[in-house]
């Protein structure tokens, strides 16, 4: 990944000259050695991306086409060199979780990434096995692995990102640059209109746009200006607000597991939930959400009180006594808001939307991330088998991403619409018929390990929401749980005594 040709890593000139006009031949057309390649190669010459927004979403997306074509990363930030904070992602400070079906597709996009990863101190975590959640019925059992995620902060993952994408050599940062908007008309995108730091104007000519700028994503208001359709759009919000700080973990919890306890949606109550996440450092990054009536307060006096205040104070116990290393950061910007750009009848050539730009959900779910990369990976499958400039791939790239995107919102939003004074549509008699035999599964996931495992295979979207209905699957739920519930958290030995180390503390 380029930086600009300069001392100065803020600078706001390209490398290279993304916006020369193209080679052509006499008639005006482009030369044939730069028209794109056969469906399948990788290289050609002349062809030019603009990716918006140089956050995950936006370097997954430039991973995806730097084989295809010269990429451009417009960015509004300055980007930081390590595992540092980014201004436009307050959110980062929050637990982050990587599921296996993210993390696979990243590894897909930039292969060695997770190697990388876990080089620079994240950790493979598998599941259920590390893991000690209370689900909405009951404790899961730590089965041998099915699946994983990977856990660290949410800097160092970008951070590694950063770096394999600087290694392209096709892939351009323009850094501290603003977008005004796109050009082109309603039938083609053709590029974006730009503004430096130093308040030069100009356009980025472009094949393809693709809009990576996440929850601030100005697109409607750019496909407004150009007199496409407006998309239909859909929101659940359940007021919920979430609260994070870093603690520094006890000696000898560097394999210690990740700790969740969820809420139980189909109680008259608001959703409370408290995770611990161990990242790299030594540190346990803690995060406390709750919905409209019961969220969590930035007061640190308060935090270790909500997280034993959950359905069960597990997390609170094992904060007792540890060292606070941050203040409590609180976020409420947490709705669920999606754009349905695949339904778009006329959609312009050109454009392509993915990640938080598409749609964004409730942070506790961890679906970004993973939706993200796997509409990424959708992108690339088709430009490589059609070409960066085919007649209709933007609209069948769109109608890609939607996929996976439709996974995640199913998730987030069936559940955080019945919690009380959640506001959005209503589920209908066929939703809740639905609500039902998913609470049946997961109560059996308690007891039978081929039911956790597709479970599992559903939110780590490792697969589609239809494995939860397979034949097998079916009679199991129907059968129920084979072992009885847990009473109390499924620790190892020597994890109890970690526990009971934390808890002495706050009993003392």
């Amino acid at each position: 990944m380029n930086e600009p040709a300069s001392t100065s890593r803020d600078s706001d000139t390209p490398s290279r000259p993304t916006d020369a006009p193209r080679d052509t031949d006499s008639s005006g057309e482009p030369d044939a050695t730069s028209r794109d390649a056969v469906p399948g190669s990788p290289r050609t010459t002349s062809r030019r991306a603009v990716v918006v927004g140089g956050g995950l979403a936006g370097l997954l997306a430039a991973a995806a086409l730097h084989e295809y074509a010269d990429v451009t990363v417009v960015e509004r930030d300055a980007l930081p060199d390590g595992p540092e904070p980014r201004r436009g992602l307050p959110q980062a400070r929050h637990a982050h979780l990587l599921w296996s079906g993210g993390a696979r597709a990243m590894e897909d996009l930039l292969p060695g990434v997770t190697d990388a990863w876990l080089a620079a101190g994240a950790r493979r975590v598998p599941l259920p096995t590390g893991l000690v959640s209370l689900s909405a019925q009951g404790w899961l059992r730590r089965w041998p692995e099915m699946e994983f995620m990977i856990a660290c902060s949410r800097d160092l993952l970008d951070s590694v990102l950063r770096a394999r994408l600087a290694e392209k050599q096709r892939v351009t940062v323009l850094q501290r640059t603003e977008l005004l908007g796109l050009e082109g008309s309603a039938a083609r995108v053709t590029g974006v209109r730009v503004r430096t730091s130093g308040g030069e104007e100009r356009v980025l000519e472009a094949d393809l746009v693709v809009d990576t700028s996440g929850r601030g994503s100005r697109a409607a208001t750019w496909l407004d200006a150009l007199g496409v359709p407006e998309a239909p759009m859909e929101e659940v919000d359940s007021g919920l607000a979430y609260a994070s700080r870093i603690f520094r973990a006890p000696v000898g919890a560097e394999d210690f597991p990740v700790v969740n306890v969820q809420p139980d949606a189909a109680q008259p109550v608001p959703g409370q939930s408290a995770t611990l996440v161990p990242i790299e450092g030594g540190r346990w990054l803690v995060t406390l959400s709750g919905t409209r009536g019961g969220q969590p307060t930035d007061s640190a006096d308060e935090f270790a009180a909500f997280a034993r205040g959950v359905r069960h104070p597990i997390v609170g116990e094992l904060i007792a006594g540890a060292e606070p290393l941050t203040d409590v950061v609180l976020t409420r910007s947490t709705v669920n808001r999606r754009r349905f750009f695949e339904k778009v009848k006329d959609w312009p050539e050109g454009l392509v939307v993915i990640g938080d730009a598409v749609a964004t959900y409730n942070p506790v779910y961890g679906h970004g991330m993973s939706v993200a990369a796997q509409g990424a990976v959708a992108l690339r499958g088709l430009v490589a088998e059609h070409g960066l400039t085919a007649p209709g791939l933007a609209r069948r790239a769109q109608r890609a991403v939607s996929r996976p995107v439709s996974t995640a919102w199913e998730l987030a939003t069936g559940t955080d619409i019945r919690y009380p004074e959640a506001i959005g549509k209503q589920p209908s008699g066929a939703q809740n018929l639905l609500g039902r035999y998913v609470n049946r599964l997961m109560l059996t996931a308690t007891g039978r390990p081929l039911v956790t495992q597709a479970l599992l295979t559903v939110i780590t979207l490792s697969g589609p929401l239809a494995a939860l209905f397979k034949p097998e699957v079916a009679l199991a739920v129907l059968r129920g749980p084979r072992l009885p519930l847990l009473t109390e958290p499924p620790f190892t030995h020597r994890e109890r005594a970690m526990v009971d180390t934390a808890e002495s503390p706050a009993r003392g």
